[in-house]
């Protein structure tokens, strides 16, 4: 009897196995596994090498942000880490949620080398704080970048029912339009145009070097911090956090086996989010007296998402919390902490002291560790057992009995992983409260041991793909029962 990781009808002769049941997805929809695998593994490879940073320098943790190193990690984790698992999932999912197919697979594929080879050469020109060479590398990454938001949105055009997942997606690719465009602006303003005033020079060569110097000239007249702020608001929650909401409002009921209990709320979750978005871009950089209005209009939009999401939990039909399910509600409860330090940063003419200045590491660090890798670690250990699964197994259904989900990972080793990312949670906080560097890296050991178990369960998991473990059917004549999703 075959074992299925999900309410699979068996094949009929010569078709592919991909009928879903009971809110799960039809694959007919996604694109080739490798895909969104390649951009995943590139992703799990970027933390590794930042958690293994922060172990040998810890004071990076401690340290104000703005300080080029610590811009530099930040950006080995925000664009290697986190944007490469987005832009993933984001293909492998927005087909499947939506239920239509990619517009482009080969414009995703020319995406993946132009995307890794600009963020490392990024990270490393932030590293030595050469500005004029992360704008040369950054546009590679806004060509990727644009190649990812053409394709979504002719995806998107194809939707016949728009919904709040549809429009959250929608909101999270203007966003990214924002956010590589601001920070091309701060990497312009960061470079010196001594070539604009050299005698014979080409215009083809002048028109674009004196583009840039007007842009440079433009965003000097703000606030460097205050630009620099609002830069990092826009991607951390006008990217990441948007994006976690909507697919949130698809991937929980779906895997809980619940659904969105009032959709009202889930629309005014993310209305009010895009509101305290444009807020923001207006307020740190230009109005500082609207940074309450922006934090507000920001923590509405979060508790609203809470409710929501509390609401479907309860309703579900399934009784049993993973330990990916439980990483990924963790992370969003973490969003309480951070909208409590946002709100408490947003006052005006609140003078940056050095507590204020610990309190702003605080209030970022749980953002990115805290809420967002630690919920795409979570939903990893959904999605990366269903790819897998999928690529390898769904031809032998009826045929072999294949692996479920559960037998794919240790699942002693997913719980030794939660508790250790939560204690690392807990004592680098500390530390950056404290200003203790040997603190900052007993914490950062904790998170990198913690990764280290995901990365065993990972090679577990893509071990099937080269190593399928398949076993003969107990009575080969018959159809295979159906099981549901561990």
């Amino acid at each position: 009897m075959a074992s299925l990781p999900s309410s699979v009808a068996a094949p009929e002769p010569g078709r592919q196995p991909v009928a879903f049941r009971g809110g799960l997805p039809d694959l007919n929809h996604a694109p080739d596994v490798r895909l969104p695998l390649r951009f995943m593994l590139a992703g799990l490879m970027s933390l590794a090498a930042a958690l293994g940073i922060l172990v040998a320098q810890p004071h990076l943790l401690t340290a104000y942000h703005y300080h080029h190193h610590v811009v530099a990690i930040t950006h080995l984790l925000v664009l290697g880490f986190l944007l490469s698992v987005v832009f993933g999932a984001t293909y492998q999912l927005v087909p499947v949620a939506l239920e239509t197919r990619l517009h482009s697979e080969r414009l995703a594929r020319w995406h993946f080398p132009i995307h890794l080879v600009s963020v490392a050469s990024m990270v490393w020109m932030f590293w030595v704080w050469n500005m004029k060479e992360v704008g040369h590398f950054g546009s590679g990454l806004a060509l990727g970048a644009g190649f990812f938001v053409w394709n979504i949105a002719r995806t998107l055009r194809r939707v016949s029912r728009w919904d709040p997942v549809a429009f959250g997606i929608a909101s999270m690719l203007v966003w990214l339009t924002a956010t590589v465009a601001a920070g091309l602006a701060v990497a312009a303003a960061k470079s010196t145009y001594e070539l604009v005033d050299r005698p014979g020079l080409h215009p083809l060569l002048a028109a674009p070097l004196q583009g840039l110097r007007a842009i440079a000239d433009a965003v000097a007249r703000f606030d460097a911090l205050g630009v620099m702020h609002a830069h990092a608001h826009l991607g951390v929650l006008g990217i990441f956090i948007l994006l976690t909401i909507a697919i949130a409002y698809r991937l929980v009921p779906m895997f809980l086996i619940s659904e969105v209990q009032r959709p009202a709320r889930a629309w005014a979750s993310l209305i009010l989010l895009n509101l305290g978005l444009v807020t923001i871009a207006f307020a740190l950089p230009l109005q500082p007296a609207w940074k309450p209005l922006a934090a507000l209009l920001t923590v509405a939009g979060l508790a609203c998402y809470g409710i929501e999401l509390a609401a479907i939990v309860h309703a579900r039909r399934r009784r049993t919390l993973d330990w990916g399910l439980r990483a990924f509600l963790t992370a969003q409860a973490l969003l309480v902490p951070v909208a409590a330090l946002g709100l408490l940063l947003s006052r005006p003419g609140l003078a940056l002291t050095e507590f204020i200045g610990r309190l702003e590491n605080l209030y970022g660090f749980l953002a990115l560790f805290g809420v967002v890798a630690f919920a795409i670690l979570g939903m990893l250990y959904k999605i990366l057992p269903f790819l897998v699964w999928f690529a390898t197994y769904s031809r032998e259904v009826g045929r072999s009995r294949t692996p479920t989900l559960q037998e794919m990972i240790s699942v002693p080793l997913q719980m030794a992983g939660y508790t250790l990312w939560i204690a690392g949670l807990v004592v680098i906080s500390t530390a950056i409260l404290l200003a203790h560097d040997l603190l900052a890296r007993i914490g950062a050991s904790v998170l990198a041991a913690s990764f280290v178990t995901f990365l065993v369960n990972a090679a577990r998991i893509l071990r099937h793909r080269f190593q399928p473990q398949l076993a003969p059917l107990a009575h080969p004549g018959n159809r295979p029962s159906t099981a549901t999703l561990p």
